[in-house]
């Protein structure tokens, strides 16, 4: 007899709304702060994940006076009050002048608590410098008190020493159906002018001055707002230019304005009204109208409430003529062009809080609508409010986008790297990277000028966004060799290995380098967003080992200074004690503690590394530090020619270098061999096991594709993605591509099917659908220049 299942399968939906009734979720930085409202009987939930941070709560009542017995340890690590003579860290974080700081000052000052009381505080101090990752304790709330949450800590030094990392704090609400859950860290990124909700299947129109900024926000998470604007001027004059997509779309090469450059939303006079400013989520609608009643007449629904009606009720004071289908901007719905070159449509990919930030650029009126579409996914099926707010033009915020590390955390916008005060005022072309704005190329250079002065005599390139992960503890040696393919015991203290990480099926996670401080000390520095460091965490947690792995890519920036003359510049620059190499006798993979100038100089650390195949090195600094390293470095080089270079002409040498990149040459299903790093993976020699092991032994010993080096005819060169063709054999696919300019050649990296990765074989480069137009091409030696590394080994 069959039975029915009595339960059904559920979708995960990973982040904050997956955390049940009643529990909010928060992330504290790293040396920063934030403030919590808790009532009596709330528990407030620490979680240190990554180890060694210490946390410092205060609490205070309703009268803004912070008694020690307001709140008490309930479960966990708790290691006791900080003595009364002892001031709190928290003191210290909100008296810096860091945005966040300004904002939990603001929210504490809104319930009439000042600085005198913080400093006047008793803290209650979770966690001691030694605790495990993922450490957690619990307090309980004995009345209703503002709770400030500190993750204190120092700047690192590039030296060593110990990060500060984030903290997660969960409330869990005692009464989540009585009990304002509102946190008193103030939502609103400054004082707002206007602040208002558009509830669920409304719209709300609005005015906007000239250079004033105002937030879209989506208070609930996959919820979209169709918005629409008209310069003012406009409206009096009698001409209703709305926002016009198709406009906007063709001016800014995009099919939706980001932060950065290309940011501006265009009437029809091509006229900018508005400007992109920070966006959270990144994936908006520019194709289709507002819903109308037609739409839902076509699927069945007369009658329906929709966003073109309410549009048309909001406007109508203004003079605004009514239409049957607003053209409008739908920010947070979800929608592509497949293959077959049809619209479709999922659920928004925007969480609780996530927003649009824009600013305007001529007196405005607005139209924000909360869309009440509940019959597909554009909801996700469930229509909420949205929030707006207007902030005075005398406020400043920066361009931003956000990444998140793994699906559940949260959002983190764009920052500037520690050189970005210098490498600014030398252009305003900047690409986001690994959450940072880096340089594409340099106003008074220009690409192939840089490339030139790479491959001539010297440039500095930024890139301080590469992750950085402090490995230390008794089984440090053990966790990074049994999740890196070197044999990471052969390490001396001074010496770096570059090696990949994989999965147990062979596929990499990232790429990177690995640094040996110690013998219980080491530093992974990798390209991708930050999963290796998770990953190592995860595994030392499987396997049990004493070992903590700590973020501190907000602690260590990098320029690298590379080229012929990179040597004689920084040898004018560095001092290393008497037991450190000096510049000129650091060896290829090497590094030296060292500082800039002297003895007393900033600490920073050296090595013999880079990413373009020339002779080279890599200084990491404390961000504060940055722009004192930068001008140094630049004294002692403009006399050799010593010239900034950004992302543009560094794509262009490292492809001739045949140096890989992640989402180009290697992914998570593409294992070392077939990324063209399988020396990375010493089978033979490295005799303990590591993660993949076994899995790249049957790879090694059955090959199916290998990265090839290709010289194509003409002068269109190969772009990711493109497919590599025998006659209509589809035996490859192009991972970078570029023009050569000290090989006068058109070059590609390809992944290619054996057996048609034998130096001399033509093969075809496909555009187009990738029959329509061909390009020929030929299977070549790589890496393309100075296959034997000569000038990088000088």
């Amino acid at each position: 007899m069959t039975t029915l299942a009595t339960e059904q399968s559920q979708v995960l939906v990973p982040g904050p709304m997956m955390l049940g009734q009643g529990v909010e979720r928060y992330r504290v930085t790293g040396g920063g702060a934030t403030v919590l409202a808790l009532a009596a009987g709330d528990e407030l939930e620490i979680v240190d994940p990554e180890g060694c941070q210490v946390c410092e709560l205060i609490a205070f009542d309703q009268t803004g006076m912070s008694d020690p017995r307001l709140l008490a340890i309930a479960v966990g690590n708790g290691s006791g009050r900080v003595p009364s003579s002892s001031e709190p860290a928290a003191v210290s974080i909100l008296s810096a002048g860091l945005h966040d700081s300004r904002r939990v000052r603001a929210g504490l000052e809104r319930v009439g608590i000042d600085m005198a009381k913080v400093q006047a505080a008793a803290p209650l101090r979770l966690f001691d410098v030694d605790m495990p990752p993922n450490s957690n304790a619990r307090v309980v709330a004995h009345a209703d008190v503002a709770c400030v949450v500190a993750a204190p800590g120092g700047a690192m030094s590039a030296h060593g020493g110990a990060p500060p990392t984030d903290l997660i704090a969960y409330v869990h609400r005692s009464k989540p159906d009585g009990v304002d859950t509102e946190p008193l860290l103030p939502t609103p990124l400054a004082d707002p002018s206007q602040d208002f909700i558009v509830l669920a299947s409304t719209a709300r129109a609005y005015q906007v001055s000239k250079r004033d900024w105002f937030q879209v926000v989506d208070m609930e998470g996959r919820q979209c707002s169709d918005f629409q604007c008209f310069a003012v001027a406009d409206l009096e004059a009698g001409s209703e230019l709305g926002l016009d997509a198709t406009i906007t779309r063709s001016l800014m090469g995009a099919s939706c304005p980001a932060p950065g450059l290309y940011s501006k939303f265009f009437n029809a006079k091509m006229q900018p009204l508005v400007e992109v400013v920070q966006d959270t989520v990144g994936r908006h609608d520019t194709f289709n109208t507002a819903c109308n009643a037609r739409y839902y007449e076509e699927m069945g629904y007369p009658g329906h409430i929709n966003c073109t009606d309410n549009i048309n009720g909001v406007l109508d004071p203004f003079g605004v003529a009514a239409r049957r289908g607003w053209e409008a901007i739908n920010f947070f719905y979800n929608t592509q062009v497949d293959d077959a070159n049809q619209i479709y449509l999922d659920e928004p990919w925007s969480r609780p809080g996530d927003y649009v930030l824009l600013r305007a650029l001529e007196d405005l009126v607005c139209v924000s609508t909360a869309c009440p579409c509940d019959v597909d996914a554009a909801n996700g099926w469930n229509p909420t409010d949205i929030a707006v707010r207007v902030y005075p033009a005398a406020n400043m915020f920066k361009k931003a986008t956000a990444i998140r590390m793994t699906a559940d955390s949260e959002a983190q916008l764009t920052q500037e790297t520690g050189f970005h005060s210098r490498t600014s005022a030398l252009t305003r072309s900047f690409s986001e990277y690994c959450g940072y704005w880096l340089a594409d190329h340099y106003t008074a250079h220009g690409a192939v000028e840089e490339y030139w002065a790479c491959r001539q005599a010297a440039v500095a390139i930024d890139l301080s966004p590469l992750r950085k992960y402090e490995v230390t503890g008794p089984d440090a040696e053990v966790l990074m060799q049994t999740c890196v393919t070197r044999n990471v015991r052969k390490l001396a203290d001074g010496q770096v290995v570059y090696t990949a990480m994989c999965h147990p099926t062979g596929g990499m996670i990232d790429d990177g380098t690995v640094f040996r401080l110690a013998r219980e000390n080491f530093r992974w520095i990798g390209g991708q967003l930050g999963y290796s460091g998770i990953w190592l965490r995860e595994q030392a947690a499987r396997l049990g080992l004493a070992v903590w792995v700590r973020n501190s890519t907000e602690q260590l920036h990098n320029l690298q200074v590379q080229g012929p003359n990179s040597r004689r510049i920084l040898d004018e620059v560095i001092w290393t004690r008497p037991d450190q190499p000096t510049v000129g006798e650091l060896g290829w993979f090497r590094f030296a503690i060292a500082r800039i100038g002297d003895h007393d100089g900033i600490p920073i650390v050296v090595s013999r590394t880079g990413y373009t195949g020339e002779l080279g090195f890599e200084v990491f600094c404390h961000p504060s530090d940055a722009p004192t390293v930068w001008d140094a470095i630049f004294e002692a080089g403009t006399p050799h020619g010593l010239v900034p270079m950004g992302l543009t002409a560094l794509d262009m040498l490292r492809i001739e270098a045949g140096l890989v990149f992640a989402g180009h040459e290697f992914c998570d299903e593409t294992d070392p061999y077939e990324a063209g790093i399988g020396f990375t993976v010493p089978l033979k020699t490295k005799e303990d096991e590591f993660i993949g092991r076994d899995a790249l032994f049957d790879r090694r010993d059955n090959p199916q594709r290998r990265l090839v080096g290709l010289e194509l005819d003409g002068g269109e060169p190969a772009a990711l993605g493109d497919g590599v063709y025998v006659g209509r054999n589809h035996v490859g696919v192009i991972t970078s591509g570029t023009i050569s300019p000290i090989l006068r050649k058109n070059i590609a990296l390809c992944r290619m099917a054996l057996p048609y990765n034998e130096i001399g074989t033509a093969v075809e480069v496909g555009k187009l659908d990738g029959h329509e137009k061909r390009i020929s091409a030929e299977v070549v030696r790589h890496p393309f220049y100075d296959p034997d590394k000569s000038r990088v080994r000088a």
